[in-house]
């Protein structure tokens, strides 16, 4: 009988080509892949998180996209439970499970099996609540707590907060059966890809979107405190020209790129390659499973 397929986890940062990687790769081994970005678990936020395609998702099965409507709470807890049932319903169908993003708290919950403690306490919640993103930020800085990728969304900042103390075990390693790499790019390569993706963003309609989702959920909403979208809302407001939309969103996603990067280079057992090597290297591990 045929071992249980491995899990193949590939991360890395914002625009490093981990999402093409994993589509070729998934294409060549009958995979499915499962989505570990806490931007692209909703709706109608397709250009400005820079979801898969409709073509892409038509090549290879794709999970984790689309889950929730803006504003409405979805955890690392939540999402752990999400994509563990998909892993198993994607082996259960003797395909190979891809888990695929940039979201370290994601990844790790799945990876190293987190353990989350209970809800969050309403008193401290009242608490938080009435704070700024910037008291928020000193909070986490006094008492030690990193901050979520997307530092300037009040809820994941308290969420982060809630979360500080709560989780109550996790492995150290990877479960057997688990491949994990980390896609590394030259630093200037990936700043100006950054800036590419940024004009293209802009290109395939990233203001109509921004203005869709405000004019619906509501221009308070959290989700456009993030990413490119606050960037939009002050190009919408006439405050920026589209130059400085452009340079103000490269900058963000760089910024971004950089804590993404932070967050993994703490676990030891990701294996780092070039786009080119790690391919090779997949490669060579789904050989060796296909052969047994």
């Amino acid at each position: 009988m045929r071992a249980v397929s491995p899990l193949i986890v590939i991360v890395g940062p914002t625009a490093s080509g981990k999402t093409s990687l994993a589509i070729e790769m998934a294409r060549l081994c009958n995979g499915e892949i499962v989505c570990a970005d806490s931007r692209t678990i909703y709706r109608h936020m397709d250009i400005g998180t820079a979801k898969p395609t409709e073509q892409e998702m038509t090549l290879v099965p794709h999970w984790g996209i689309d889950i929730v409507n803006p504003g409405e709470s979805f955890s690392a807890s939540d999402f752990k439970s999400y994509a563990t049932e998909k892993i198993d319903e994607i082996r259960s169908r003797g395909r190979i499970p891809f888990l695929v993003g940039g979201t370290g708290l994601y990844v790790d919950a799945v990876v190293l099996d987190y353990q989350f403690g209970s809800p969050s306490d309403p008193v401290l919640r009242e608490k938080l609540d009435k704070m700024t993103i910037g008291e928020l930020h000193e909070y986490c800085s006094t008492n030690n707590i990193s901050l979520p990728e997307n530092k300037l969304n009040k809820r994941y900042v308290i969420r982060s907060i809630e979360l500080n103390g709560t989780q109550t075990s996790r492995r150290t390693n990877p479960a057997d059966n688990t491949i994990v790499v980390g896609i590394s790019t030259d630093k200037e390569i990936l700043r100006n890809r950054i800036r590419i993706r940024v004009e293209q963003i802009i290109n395939k309609g990233v203001v109509e979107e921004t203005k869709y989702i405000g004019d619906r959920y509501g221009w308070g909403n959290d989700v456009l405190k993030g990413n490119i979208y606050p960037v939009v809302k002050e190009y919408l407001n006439g405050s920026i020209d589209i130059d400085k939309l452009i340079e103000r969103a490269a900058y963000l996603d760089w910024q971004l790129a950089k804590r993404q990067l932070t967050w993994f280079k703490r676990n030891d057992f990701i294996k780092w390659f070039n786009l080119v090597d790690a391919k090779q290297y997949l490669t060579e591990q789904l050989a060796k499973y296909k052969s047994t």
